[in-house]
Parts: C-alpha cells; sequence; structure tokens
C-alpha cells in the first residue's frame, strides 16, 4: 500500500478544507497519510502567528488534526538530509529551505510519496517521488 507524507501547505488546504483535500485524503485512506515532525513545527508556528494577526483561533482544531494523523520522527532522515543537503550544494542548485529539506528527506527515508503544491521545492532531491493534489481552477 502507498503510504504518503503530507507537506505543510497540503495540511493548511485541508483545514481550511480547500481543494478537496480530504476527497483525496478519504481516496487513498487517512491511514495511509503521514506528516513529519517538522510539519507539527511549521504548522504550529502558523496558528500562533494568525492568532497575533487577528485570525480566529484553529488551535482546536489543529490539535485535532495533530492527534488523529500519523507523525514521523526525523530521526532516519537525518543521512538523507546531509547527504542530499551536500549534493545539492556541490551541484550548484542548493536547497533554499532546511525544513523542507528535512521533510522531503523524510519522504525519501521512509520510501513515502511526497505531497505538496511546491513542486519546484521538492523536484532536485534524489530518489524523491512527487505528486500535487491541487488542482486550481
Amino acid at each position: 500500500m502507498k503510504q504518503y507524507l503530507l507537506d505543510t501547505n497540503i495540511c493548511i488546504h485541508w483545514l481550511r478544507g480547500k481543494y478537496n483535500i480530504d476527497a483525496k485524503i478519504n481516496e487513498v485512506g487517512f491511514s495511509n497519510c503521514y506528516i513529519s515532525e517538522i510539519t507539527v513545527a511549521e504548522l504550529k508556528v502558523g496558528a500562533l502567528l494568525g492568532l497575533r494577526s487577528g485570525a480566529k483561533p484553529q488551535q482546536q482544531g489543529l490539535q485535532q488534526f495533530l492527534s488523529a494523523i500519523n507523525i514521523v520522527p526525523i530521526t532516519h532522515a537525518i543521512d538523507v538530509y546531509a547527504h542530499e543537503k551536500v549534493r545539492l550544494r556541490l551541484s550548484g542548485t542548493p536547497a533554499h529551505d532546511d525544513f523542507d529539506l528535512l521533510i522531503g528527506a523524510t519522504a525519501i527515508s521512509q520510501e513515502m510519496i511526497m505531497v505538496t503544491e511546491n513542486v519546484k521545492d521538492f523536484q532536485n532531491f534524489q530518489g524523491i517521488v512527487i505528486e500535487n493534489w491541487i488542482k486550481r481552477e
């Protein structure tokens, strides 16, 4: 069975009820969907920033989401991260975001499909399989 690592942007769209992400999750099976510990951190930062800018609180929905979704630790991705960071830098196409690199390394090390709308942020990683579930109209 295929397993999917959801990028932070996919989780945000899902939490906001956009782009039929919930239908795609149901199609592949919720139990086959995972997020990185890095995504947890990014979602929490976004929720706190939203509070500061006057957005309505999303903490309860976020906590329910985090309690339900499978969270993958980054420990097993560290070697892939280091290898890819050096390889990309030496090839002249460095990764501009270490968090994206850690998320992508997690997908690679766990042999998961990386689901993201930001395909260009991950396309230079060796051994990564990417899907974009967002259809903007």
